[in-house]
């Protein structure tokens, strides 16, 4: 609201200005810079056949209703009032999609840049450095990179807003040196490191805003400083508790939200001085201890937001609390408080949840689960009765016991197939529970705080059909939606396992290129009390917006006749796009079906009742038999074995028909061909939803027949992870066997590093180590996280970046399961030489530390610029990896990294990437690390162990051994002249025709110069 206010007053100003100077003219050179910046942020509709000062139409347009809004402010005082300067640049909302223009630098007197909710892309520019900007405002874009430390010198500086962007790095210590600044927002990015210590003299701080990062380390106590400040917002950033007891110094605070905090346990922080507070939230921050009776005082009569849930708790309600008459909101849900319910609040008009406590309901009156606007779901210390049902369901008696349970999230009654999914249809509330008719309830929690709506929806609906699930579109055309926590809780069922499918289908978001399609809802999914979806994305699950997932459970007990589904939000996504507001939770349906007979299924049926059917079915089958014979016998069909290898495949993707496939491919126009498979060729395809895919179809000559098409169906339907390519769905028709992926926009990784220069991008550092962290988080789920346990074999630079820079891993058509069992697995060598790990290369012997090896590589790559595979022999060394052995030897390290950086980039994250590439290329398989640690060595979260750091001189020694081979003119000729294949336990052979036996050379050394 705030900065509204300045745009309005700003554009009343420049009216009177320009009324005051008629006939003023905008600086020649700025209306040449303001051509350039149009350009570079590819804004295409600002008429400079008129003066940009004049505020005609295409330099000044509003439209407040749709936060649009279009504005060059100048200041037209200069020379006698003749001449005119830009002051500020207003493009909200307008779709744009290039980068920021480093031509800022041409507009003198410019103190505002406001660009937010556009596509643009790119980094910060370091030139803005030398600007006098007073406010800069990039909110919602594609932004990615660090912030330059230049910044640091725009002394003017009062205002960083550069949330909902894709930012990373850790923050620059510099910053700290602008004691004028008053407002920092990082919301909703990707930091690292600790906040800089820096910071503590930013004494004039108003609003600080850091959640939804990854941030290290404690929670500074030099918040304290801030004295000034009015808002604080720090849920899910990544510190850790507890919170800092000197928080009791900022007495100016209106706004607090902390919210999903790690660390120790604490007692409650001393906030008695903040009589000013009216949003007060100290959510999931680990708090024990009681209630602080001062909360309740009559100096906090401001306060009308009150959220202390899922924290530890305990002990009773103080009576002070009665004198919260005018909080609008109480949420003290997952505490361990005790004793009896306030009458009070039994009474209170206000929104209190009270749910999942241990009250005492002293009156049959009190153990209902909803009383007036107060939620007293699982609230009570009585839990469970009889039949294993909470409490506060009384007079339930399960007469009749069910075994399963569907469940229309948000939506009406329907039929899918012989399941009828259960209307949810009531609008709930803040603080609501809700018992439907069926075997189940709902309990919601939470509100939308600053979405400027009079009435929360609870409820959401499309008219879109989703795009990959036609066949069942009722249930992903509506959904509930929860702020904060919302569990579904069945009853009634009878004790046994149970396999539990949660739908999903993102239909809040755009699916087009402007700024409605950037935002992310990022929720948890707990089953009966247990995590079973950590940061839970939907549409990155789905790959994107308006596509249907299905989330399998197999194996879920249910011991006490109740099965209780949780949807938490824990702090993280946006909250700012598309529109303010929270995303939380969003489930469009739930089916549970028991993994055992059902008990009706199992009465003996009359025998006169089972002769007929014995009889039917048999008459059945022979008619059946008999016309596929004819069929078979005229052609019309073949034996195929498709079937039999699907059978049993629990697949959660969606399907494609040929036609479908066809249509989008142009048939497979040789024109639409991006590339060659292991199954085949890969097509370039348009769905008629303008979504963009990746085709991979299985050659007829190939040897991967129907059942290794399957076992990559279920392999890659069963991965589900940010940084592994997505399968769309798949196409099983005639003779053809097809995958259908999401598109990588940017290709690979090697084309954007060491491509033909036309189709290289420029990748400063921070994306270069966002894609090495990417590539370690993918490989670390694939090797120790997955269920399946996977050994990709073929880690190397093709892996592909999406349209954001995020490395996907893909091509598992090499994958193998890793077999928790053995050591390791003898196999086919089946890789790219160069990535290849020396034990694998050799002898077939593959761990996942053969993948750890190829991640080296391409980390060095990625750091060099320079392909493994194209790299050019010298005397001194071979290949890239032996150069880097070569270069620690000398002490020059960092010689290895890419000219095309120049200086800019982190000395410590590049050392920290080459070292741990380095001890993850050991020869010695045993002494790499696993991709767990490399993560967290990467992140700067932990150091390289000595027990890595030891093992130079085996790497000397391989380096040497080369050495002594290629200074050998006989074997240096071959190994620059010819194409090498390799027998794992004999010599080297040619892949020319004569195919004539080589001289027997040792394997350790010379299979590091083989090229494809």
């Amino acid at each position: 609201m705030g900065m509204g206010r300045c745009v309005v007053l700003w554009v009343i100003g420049l009216n009177c200005i320009l009324s005051l100077g008629s006939g003023a003219t905008l600086v020649r050179d700025e209306v040449d810079a303001l051509r350039r910046i149009a350009k570079t942020l590819k804004k295409t509709n600002w008429d400079f056949d008129v003066d940009p000062c004049s505020g005609q139409s295409g330099w000044t347009t509003l439209d407040s209703a749709k936060g649009f809004e279009n504005a060059v402010i100048c200041d037209c005082s200069f020379a006698n009032n003749t001449l005119c300067h830009v002051t500020g640049i207003i493009l909200r909302a307008q779709n744009l999609s290039g980068v920021l223009p480093p031509e800022l630098v041409k507009l003198p007197k410019l103190q505002q840049i406001d660009l937010p909710r556009n596509y643009l892309n790119g980094t910060i520019p370091p030139e803005w450095g030398s600007t006098q900007l007073v406010n800069i405002s990039l909110v919602g874009n594609r932004l990615s990179g660090s912030i330059p430390k230049e910044l640091a010198n725009i002394t003017t500086l009062r205002m960083l807003n550069v949330e909902y962007n894709q930012l990373s790095g850790t923050v620059p210590p510099e910053l700290g040196n602008q004691v004028g600044i008053e407002r920092i927002l990082l919301s909703s990015n990707y930091f690292t490191g600790q906040l800089p210590e820096t910071f503590a003299k930013l004494t004039n701080l108003k609003d600080f805003r850091i959640s939804d990062n990854q941030f290290t380390g404690k929670m500074p106590n030099f918040i304290g400083n801030w004295t000034q400040l009015e808002k604080l917002v720090i849920q899910a950033s990544g510190l850790q508790g507890p919170i800092p007891s000197s928080i009791s110094l900022l007495e100016n605070l209106t706004d607090i939200r902390i919210s999903d905090i790690n660390g120790t346990e604490a007692t409650f922080p001393p906030l008695s001085k903040m009589i000013k507070i009216r949003t007060l939230i100290l959510r999931s921050c680990n708090i024990i201890g009681e209630l602080p009776s001062y909360l309740g005082s009559m100096n906090m009569t401001n306060l009308k937001t009150l959220d202390l849930s899922f924290n530890k708790l305990t002990g009773q309600i103080p009576s002070s609390f009665e004198k919260l008459s005018k909080v609008n909101y109480i949420y003290l849900t997952g505490n361990f408080l005790n004793g009896p319910v306030p009458d009070w609040m039994l009474k209170k008009g206000e929104i209190i949840d009270l749910s999942y406590n241990n009250f005492t309901l002293r009156s049959l009156g009190q153990r209902s689960c909803q009383q007036r606007n107060v939620n007293l779901f699982g609230s009570s210390s009585l839990e469970n009765n009889s039949n294993g049902v909470v409490t506060c369901l009384q007079g339930l008696h399960c007469s009749q016991n069910v075994y399963k349970l569907n469940i229309n999230c948000g939506g009406r009654e329907v039929t899918i197939g012989d399941s009828i999914y259960g209307s949810d249809q009531d609008t709930a509330g803040p603080s609501t529970f809700f018992q439907s008719k069926y075997n189940w309830v709902f309990s919601s929690t939470g509100y939308f705080l600053d979405d400027d709506k009079n009435v929360d929806d609870f409820l959401v609906t499309t008219a879109s059909r989703p795009l990959n699930n036609p066949e069942n579109s009722e249930l992903y055309m509506s959904a509930r939606l929860s702020p904060l926590s919302l569990t579904y809780y069945g009853y009634c069922l009878l004790k046994g396992s149970y396999n539990v499918k949660l739908h999903f289908a993102e239909i809040m978001f755009t699916n087009d290129r402007n700024f409605s399609s950037l935002g992310r809802r990022i929720f948890d999914v707990y089953i009966q009390g247990r995590l079973a979806l950590k940061d839970f994305n939907i549409a990155e699950e789905a790959g994107g917006v308006g596509k249907a997932i299905i989330k399998n459970f197999s194996a879920v007990d249910v011991t006490t006749g109740t099965l209780e589904i949780r949807f938490y939000w824990a702090g993280k996504g946006t909250t700012g796009i598309p529109y303010r507001g929270i995303y939380g939770p969003l489930i469009s349906a739930i089916s549970v079906q028991p993994n055992f007979k059902p008990p009706e299924d199992r009465r003996k049926k009359p025998e006169g009742v089972v002769a007929g059917i014995v009889v039917s079915v048999v008459g059945l089958i022979s008619l059946v038999l008999g016309v596929l014979c004819v069929l078979w016998w005229k052609g019309c069909i073949g034996y195929d074995t498709m079937d039999q290898d699907l059978k049993g495949l629990d697949l959660q993707t969606g399907s494609f028909t040929l036609r479908q496939i066809k249509a989008a491919t142009n048939n497979f126009d040789a024109a639409n061909k991006i590339g060659e498979g292991g199954f085949g060729p890969v097509y370039k395809g348009l769905l008629s939803d303008g979504t963009i895919i990746a085709v991979k179809q299985l050659s007829s000559k190939s040897k991967q027949g129907n059942h290794e098409f399957v076992n990559e169906i279920g392999m890659i339907s069963a991965l589900q992870h940010p940084n592994l390519v997505k399968l769309y769905g798949c196409c099983i028709e005639g003779n053809q066997l097809l995958l259908v992926y999401e598109f990588m926009e940017n290709n690979s990784l090697a084309r954007a590093l060491f491509g033909p220069e036309e189709c290289q991008l420029k990748l400063d550092w921070a994306t270069r180590h966002k894609i090495c962290v990417g590539l370690a988080r993918g490989l670390a789920y694939l090797h120790e996280e997955s269920r399946l346990k996977i050994v990709h074999r073929d880690i190397k630079a093709t892996n592909v970046l999406d349209k954001d820079l995020n490395p996907k891993i893909s091509d598992f058509g090499l994958a193998k399961l890793d077999d928790a069992e053995k050591t390791h697995m003898s196999t086919r060598v089946a890789g790219t030489y160069g990535y290849m790990a020396p034990e694998y290369a050799m002898k077939g012997h593959l761990t996942h530390k053969a993948d750890v090896y190829s991640f080296g590589v391409v980390a060095l790559e990625i750091v060099s610029g320079k392909s493994t595979t194209n790299f050019r022999p010298t005397e001194e060394c071979l290949d890239l990896l032996d150069w880097a052995f070569v270069l620690r030897g000398k002490g020059n390290l960092m010689d290895l990294v890419d000219p095309r950086l120049g200086s800019e980039f982190n000395n410590e994250e590049v050392m920290r990437t080459i070292n741990v590439a380095l001890s993850c290329t050991n020869f010695s398989p045993a002494l790499r690390p696993i991709m767990s640690s490399v993560l967290s060595i990467l992140q700067g979260q932990s150091m390289i162990p000595e027990s890595l750091k030891s093992s130079i001189s085996y790497d000397e020694l391989r380096h040497n051994s080369i050495q002594d081979h290629y200074q050998q003119s006989q074997y240096q000729n071959m190994v620059k002249s010819q194409n090498w294949s390799l027998s794992p336990d004999g010599p080297w052979t040619s892949s020319s025709t004569s195919n004539t036996d080589l001289y027997p050379i040792n394997l350790d050394c010379l299979y590091w110069s083989n090229r494809e």
